[in-house]
């Protein structure tokens, strides 16, 4: 299955989905617009660069990374990447244990064709509070942190739901 996400660009092809991981081809266009920083909690997460090059900044290091080279994240590590060439980056990403990252994906992209992220590529707030609870154990935004991110959905997640907003 391959998803693309009109608001960046980038396309994912799910390749392998088990248990244990989930590898995704990725193609990513130039921006100069980063993803939100975040973490994946219980996932260790990495991707493999086969053309172009990803800019990541991990822990608050910036790397780039190249064709043929590889970066591994460890879980619960701050981190976001970004494409800041001419040209379009194409990668493997992973995820493990893989979770329900695929479905998240598939939500994310669903709202960015549905035009319904910010500039920055977050949904709106009510959004946020159905999906905090379903997706809390694959990726958490690290801003604000994650015990107001929990009070909140805990607080408007019933009000998001009445008005028809789902995970």
């Amino acid at each position: 299955m391959t998803i693309t996400n009109p608001r960046t660009g980038q396309t994912m092809t799910f390749v392998t989905t088990t248990e244990d991981c989930l590898e995704i081809e990725t193609i990513n266009p130039p921006t100069d617009v980063p993803e939100p920083e975040h973490v994946h909690p219980k996932q260790e997460s990495g991707c493999t660069v086969t053309s172009g090059e990803l800019r990541f900044r991990v822990n608050g290091v910036e790397q780039t990374v190249g064709a043929g080279e590889s970066i591994t994240i460890p879980a619960n590590t701050p981190h976001y990447f970004s494409n800041e060439t001419t040209a379009p980056a194409h990668a493997t990403q992973w995820f493990k244990p893989a979770l329900n990252t695929q479905a998240f994906f598939e939500l994310l992209f669903e709202l960015a064709r549905a035009d319904k992220l910010d500039d920055k590529g977050m949904p709106k707030l009510l959004q946020i509070a159905v999906m905090v609870p379903a997706y809390g154990d694959v990726i958490r935004p690290t801003s604000p942190p994650w015990s107001i991110q929990r009070a909140v959905a805990t607080v408007l997640g019933p009000v998001a739901r009445l008005r028809g907003y789902k995970p």
